[in-house]
């Protein structure tokens, strides 16, 4: 048994990494969904249908929970597979399995609230302190998961979701550090000229956003808290294991990376983030 770790691609990497050293001894798989990525722009049901079929393929590979490690799956995909399919997954494998996201830990860590709380309104107009930037692909921008559910919890938080089209693309293509800066740089100003003046912390809200933390952290103004999604999940996820021991994850230390597309070495650009050349095996 094992934990799986699901992405379009090599975003979810960011995630990966931060779990196996967290949960070193742990057993884990790794898919990306590299035939289809990325999934920012394809429509909800397309994102449903390829999500699932991932999940399965990992829970065949012995995954017990299956951590999505991408935004936009997150946003539009888990809900229907947690309510729709997981119990019947469960029942047709006999153990227990399950699917989580990277949404919910993220959101906890930015309102500094655990996800069951929600503010009580008290009429009175509330005038937002902080502004927090979010990231992200088109579909996350379009689900509006982050201001939606930020402001069931903190009146006092402005949220704006950037989309920015095409640079998951950029990243998964392993484009050079140059073109990713100015790409970047775009969207980090774009934001900007919409709400006025730069946020005051931000979320990458794309976990391929991750590997390139830096180039963001240059365009935003020095000392922007940005809130990293790899520790936020982490740390939910061990207390997910301390309340659920049912999940068998396994404990020789396996790691297995696997794809739909294209087997073999990743990009250069992977490689540096990685620390280590990288190479995925076909799924």
């Amino acid at each position: 048994m094992a934990i799986g770790v699901f992405d379009s691609g090599v975003g979810g990497l960011t995630v990966h990494r931060e779990l196996t050293r967290r949960f070193a001894d742990r057993d884990f798989v790794y898919l990306a969904d590299q035939a289809h990525a990325p999934y920012g722009g394809l429509g909800g049901e397309a994102i449903v249908d390829l999500t699932r079929a991932g999940c399965g393929r990992l829970f065949d590979a012995g995954a017990s929970v299956v951590v999505l490690a991408c935004n936009t799956a997150s946003a539009i995909a888990l809900r229907r597979l947690q309510q729709t399919w997981i119990p019947a997954e469960r029942q047709r494998r006999g153990r227990a399995v399950n699917v989580l996201g990277i949404i919910v830990p993220t959101i906890e860590a930015a309102t500094g609230l655990p996800w069951t709380y929600e503010a009580e309104r008290a009429g009175d107009k509330v005038e937002a302190i902080d502004v927090i930037g979010v990231f992200c692909t088109a579909a996350t921008a379009i689900s509006r998961v982050y201001e939606i559910e930020i402001d069931k919890r903190r009146e006092d938080l402005a949220v704006f979701s950037e989309p920015c089209p095409g640079l998951a693309g950029l990243i998964e293509l392993g484009a050079p550090a140059d073109e990713l800066k100015v790409v970047v740089g775009d969207h980090v100003d774009a934001l900007r000229r919409r709400i006025g003046r730069h946020p005051d912390k931000a979320i990458l809200g794309c976990t391929h956003y991750e590997i390139v933390a830096d180039l963001f952290a240059q365009a935003l103004p020095p000392g922007t808290p940005v809130i990293h999604q790899p520790e936020a999940v982490s740390d939910s996820l061990a207390r997910y294991f301390e309340r659920h021991p049912e999940f068998d994850l396994g404990n020789s230390g396996r790691r297995d990376f696997l794809t739909t597309g294209q087997p073999g070495p990743q990009s250069e650009l992977v490689a540096q983030f990685w620390g280590a050349p990288l190479s995925f095996e076909a799924a």
